[in-house]
């Protein structure tokens, strides 16, 4: 970890689709605004399904498609980055095989296939893109997702359950108690966990908790570093439940299983937003205090009414902690 002086010098965003894209929409923003010098992505790499899950079915590849979230994020707002953003988002349509699969997946496998390197090829894609910021795959090698699942035998809803698959625990009807990964030790980036291990701020979430944030805790080599580190690790908490994968969940409960799955972890600053929490905030703040934690509450969310940050707000979120003002 480099001296911080009055801002932060690096940061580390890990995480999967829509939550880290959020997240790295702003920081991005930071970038722009020569608040960070330096942003890596570290993205979950265990879908199973859409484009991304077929194309791992027939080459044998880690799935793409938070990978190409994560570029598209780092994409600048101008001509360039906004037409690179729509083609590497840009989905096929029509009634062949081709269809539901998207540009940026296919490029990146391409250029797997062509350089047989994972961090070379996405390094060049970011080149291409213009993005602000590296994306990595928090491991190297395609794994599955597990969970034990209760409430899925009738008559006895405490029975445990193993449900296997990215897909298949996220959109579960019963309630995760916890989650491993097959292979258990997947073979970690090296240069991810080199990022954690140089970096000021780690950022942990926001997004699906159990399919994307947890599993960079599951990776033995990405945990070490994430507990080693001196970096200073903030939490950002989901704006909501998720159907199937954390329904009943308020914010408390979202750090009290992240407690559970990383006893070890040292977290410097829960982020949550002010309206979402507003319901549960004294139980967050006794978790976030047991944590021995800060608590920073913010407006963050969009203004919608849908469950999503907006990037503009949890960039300035971002940037009144990373400075401490």
């Amino acid at each position: 970890m480099s001296g911080t002086g009055d801002r932060a010098q690096s940061v580390v965003a890990l995480g999967g689709g829509h939550g880290l894209h959020a997240s790295l929409s702003a920081l991005r923003r930071l970038l722009d605004e020569l608040v960070l010098d330096e942003l890596t992505a570290v993205v979950t790499v265990a879908d199973n399904g859409g484009s991304s899950g077929r194309l791992r079915g027939e080459f044998g590849v880690l799935p793409p498609g938070d990978l190409r979230m994560a570029l598209a994020a780092l994409c600048g707002e101008d001509r360039w980055g906004d037409t690179w953003t729509n083609l590497l988002q840009h989905r096929f349509e029509g009634n062949g095989e081709m269809r539901g699969h998207v540009v940026g997946n296919l490029l990146i496998v391409g250029l797997w296939e062509l350089l047989g390197d994972h961090v070379d090829a996405l390094d060049r894609v970011g080149r291409l893109l213009g993005a602000r910021g590296r994306v990595l795959p928090m491991a190297l090698t395609p794994m599955d997702i597990t969970a034990e699942v209760r409430g899925l035998v009738p008559g006895d809803p405490d029975a445990p359950t193993t449900v296997r698959g990215q897909v298949e625990v996220a959109t579960t009807d019963g309630v995760i108690d916890s989650i491993r990964l097959e292979p258990a030790d997947p073979a970690a980036c090296p240069e991810a966990v080199a990022a954690v291990e140089a970096a000021d701020w780690v950022v942990l979430g926001p997004g699906s908790w159990f399919t994307s944030v947890l599993p960079h805790l599951m990776v033995p080599a990405l945990r070490e570093a994430l507990v080693g580190t001196s970096a200073r690790v903030v939490v950002v908490l989901n704006l909501a439940e998720q159907a199937g994968e954390t329904g009943g969940f308020g914010p408390a409960d979202h750090l009290a299983v992240l407690a559970e799955h990383a006893p070890d972890l040292v977290v410097h600053t829960v982020l949550a937003d002010r309206a979402s929490v507003a319901d549960g905030l004294a139980d967050l703040e006794h978790v976030v205090a047991a944590y021995g934690a800060r608590l920073v509450v913010d407006d963050v969310a969009a203004d919608d009414g849908t469950p999503r940050h907006d990037p503009r707000k949890l960039a300035a979120a971002y940037e009144r902690v990373f400075t401490g003002a």
